[in-house]
């Protein structure tokens, strides 16, 4: 069975030895580089299926590295990982490329499971209720989830992993509710506060890219979730 590559992006020798090892202890295929400066080099010839990065790092911050893996492969899971938890930060980090953001000191198990819920929603994603798997119709928009692409006419807006996964769980629910609950159990694993606040940042997002369409919204039902309403 093949492994599952991640590159990890970490200049603590100490705390990368340590979280390497775990890793790989997981059965996990780790390559592991110190300086921000190597990392795209490492990731252009190792091609893993995750990254881990530190955001903090010589040379070159995990942001930067973030958006450059981004902008060559939007589909690759990012993890982003720090000390520092203002607001403003995980903005950056999302904006960035990246799909989660593990304030430091974390635990092993649960970098692991954020790690296997992005693996899972990359391979096993919810699919699509269309037999070809293709684009979806959403009012004046079209969205191709495989691609990551979100068009208006003739513009072409690219996804991050996250903004595609939750688009296509509105996309399926078309004029209908969706539990908050049922979309953080779907796409972050769990409903944590942490995790909570992430969603509230990525609905921001999805309807800024949806406001060339007024009869496409997304109504927040307090308590409850969001109605995704077109037409």
């Amino acid at each position: 069975m093949t492994k599952t590559k991640i590159l990890y992006v970490e200049d603590e020798q100490f705390l990368g030895k340590i979280v390497k090892e775990s890793l790989e202890s997981r059965d996990f295929d780790v390559h592991m580089v110190a300086d921000g400066a190597g990392a795209m080099s490492a990731f252009r010839s190792f091609q893993p299926d995750i990254c881990v990065l530190d955001v903090m790092l010589p040379h070159k911050d995990g942001f930067t590295i973030g958006k450059e893996i981004h902008t060559l492969q939007p589909e690759i899971p990012i993890i982003f990982l720090t000390a520092k938890n203002q607001t403003q930060d995980v903005l950056k980090g999302f904006s960035s490329g990246g799909n989660d953001y593990i304030r430091k000191p974390f635990s092993m198990e649960e970098l692991i499971a954020r790690i296997q819920n992005l693996l899972q929603i990359k391979g096993n994603g919810p699919a699509v209720k269309d037999s070809q798997d293709g684009p979806i119709t959403i009012g004046a928009y079209t969205f191709d989830h495989r691609k990551y692409e979100l068009r208006f006419e003739d513009q072409v807006r690219k996804l991050s992993h996250r903004e595609a996964e939750l688009l296509l769980i509105f996309a399926r629910n078309q004029n209908s509710t969706v539990e908050r609950r049922t979309i953080l159990k779907e796409i972050w694993g769990d409903d944590s506060f942490f995790n909570s606040r992430n969603l509230d940042v990525y609905i921001k997002k999805l309807r800024d890219y949806l406001i060339h369409d007024e009869s496409v919204q997304i109504i927040t039902l307090k308590g409850i979730g969001y109605q995704f309403a077109v037409g």
